[in-house]
């Protein structure tokens, strides 16, 4: 899925926050449930969701569906408990028609200070202007309406903050975005940029509106090129995320920026070295930890060809080691490994999903639990491609009672994916 072009990715419209260093407090899970909360038809509640979800304070859950809705672009939906069930609301339809608004909105949603809903459109944004008629994607923030029920949300509001336009600001977003402590807006591009192979933005407010100002453009040498997770920050301000494809063997790098008076500096921390152990193609985010230590996964390689979790440790002179965590099996479909950062509770433990790995070789749920002799690998679930799901490409989530949540990209009863849980 992700060792891709974007004019493929294109024909099929691509079918938090503050400081996100550490792991989410979450509580340490043994999942023992698995349960289909939700079936996607394809019709006003959108289809295909890429992304994980997000949750917010009161335990509603937020996500976004690739394409489908009233207007065909897309939607924003948010889910939420009513007694032992659910209730699904669709909050915003992005319309092909009205392509200036945003289409495809492959990103999982960021929930601003105020409530309302900070994400990105691969595309859309300029109609009939460059990047493949529909426009080169843009970063949009989703209001409530002033008075809403539980029962009758209604639409919410689209504001769009930034438009892009290929060169030399970007194009193509596909990750979630990050705020500093300043209510600036930070965030990675797929392609654009001076070289046209992604870059790393800066949004800031400027006179009501928004300015936006590139921190780098990735050229696919030893730095990296497709970039498709978001941005993490460390305490020091530090910025770190991965590319897809470029770095000293052409499958991926790590990287870091660093804040230089009033520019940043690239730093390339790992390159993968392609069909060897420590994997490659490096997809989603990475997550950081009390010691600073790095987690993410690999779409593709390792031992076993199905994609690694890995780590990364900061040394005293500046260096960092790397380790695989574990290497998954390759099933002979698809991507196999993780297409999405991977999720830590206070334990240390990590949970994530796999694209098309698993028993069935439609994906799965894992739990690496670490132990004195490494770390421990838990089968949480194996999609079997039918009514509970098929290739899930997100993060999951935990609420405060342990239970944790996805989506899947395609599959359930009618085939256009689903919202899945997991219970202890």
């Amino acid at each position: 899925m992700l060792r891709m072009n974007a004019q493929s990715v294109i024909a099929k419209f691509r079918p938090v926050l503050l400081f996100a260093l550490m792991a989410v407090l979450i509580p340490s899970a043994q999942a023992q449930t698995f349960s289909v909360i939700h079936n996607f038809f394809g019709g006003s509640d959108g289809a295909s969701p890429q992304s994980g979800l997000t949750l917010d304070n009161r335990g509603n859950l937020y996500g976004t569906a690739v394409s489908g809705g009233n207007g065909g672009g897309g939607t924003v939906f948010k889910i939420v408990h009513q007694g032992s069930g659910w209730i699904f609301l669709t909050l915003y339809s992005f319309d092909t028609r009205l392509a200036n608004n945003g289409i495809a909105p492959e990103a999982a949603v960021v929930i601003g200070s105020n409530g309302s809903l900070y994400g990105t459109t691969e595309i859309g944004g300029m109609n009939g202007q460059g990047c493949d008629t529909y426009g080169c994607g843009l970063v949009y923030n989703l209001r409530p309406p002033a008075r809403a029920t539980a029962s009758a949300l209604g639409q919410w509001t689209e504001t769009v903050l930034y438009t892009f336009t290929g060169n030399p600001d970007g194009a193509h977003p596909e990750a979630a975005v990050v705020f500093d402590q300043a209510g600036k807006i930070y965030g990675t591009t797929l392609q654009g940029g001076s070289s046209n192979w992604g870059t790393a933005y800066e949004l800031l407010p400027a006179n009501g509106g928004w300015t936006e100002r590139v921190l780098y453009p990735f050229t696919n040498g030893n730095d990296g090129g497709y970039l498709t997770g978001s941005l993490i920050f460390d305490l020091a301000g530090k910025l770190y995320g991965l590319a897809n494809s470029g770095g000293a063997y052409g499958t991926g790098t790590v990287f870091q920026l660093s804040p230089s008076g009033s520019s940043w500096t690239e730093s390339t921390l790992y390159a993968f070295p392609g069909q060897g152990q420590n994997g490659e193609n490096p997809a989603g985010s990475l997550i950081l930890d009390g010691l600073g230590n790095l987690y993410g996964g690999t779409s593709y390689g390792g031992s076993n060809y199905g994609g690694t979790a890995f780590e990364l440790i900061p040394e005293p002179n500046g260096s960092w080691t790397y380790g695989v965590l574990y290497n998954f099996v390759f099933s002979g479909n698809t991507t196999p490994g993780p297409l999405c950062g991977l999720t830590r509770d206070t334990a240390g433990s990590l949970y994530g999903t796999t694209f098309g790995d698993g028993a069935y070789g439609f994906g799965s749920v894992f739990k690496l639990t670490p132990s004195d002799d490494g770390w421990v690998y838990t089968d949480l679930h194996d999609f079997t491609g039918g009514n509970d799901g098929r290739y899930p490409a997100g993060s999951v989530v935990f609420d405060q009672a342990g239970n944790f949540y996805g989506t899947t990209t395609g599959g359930g009863a009618y085939g256009y994916g689903v919202i899945w849980e997991i219970t202890p």
